[in-house]
């Protein structure tokens, strides 16, 4: 078993709850953790044989085009994105991070944390 991941994706969306979030829109962080068994691609050298990391980042980025109110929402929608394009992934984890949030104080960023 191999964990495969995807660390610090940066993407401009427009996910949040406050009418400004969904206008003005901000930065988030994204980190993907695949847990695949790579046993075949470590033999065969082959790109098929495993997860393509282009492919995961194009499904993430997808999915972060599409605006949500929730954090929750948009990391359940990722994870079941890969999930599905990808079978031979038995486990996921997802950080996503919004950064500079709106919430009246100074702070580097809230977090969401999801498994799957």
């Amino acid at each position: 078993m191999a964990v495969i991941s995807i660390e610090g994706m940066e993407f401009f969306a427009y996910h949040g709850c406050f009418a400004e979030e969904q206008l003005i829109g901000t930065w988030f962080v994204v980190d993907l953790f695949l847990e695949v068994d790579t046993t075949t691609a470590e033999q065969s050298d082959r790109l098929e044989e495993t997860v393509n990391y282009m492919s995961v980042y194009q499904l993430v980025k997808a999915q972060m085009m599409v605006n949500s109110k929730l954090l929750e929402h948009v990391g359940r929608r990722i994870i079941n994105a890969v999930r599905d394009a990808f079978p031979t992934v038995e486990h996921a984890k997802l950080k996503i991070r919004k950064m500079n949030p709106p919430l009246g104080g100074k702070m580097d960023f809230v977090s969401l944390t999801l498994e799957g």
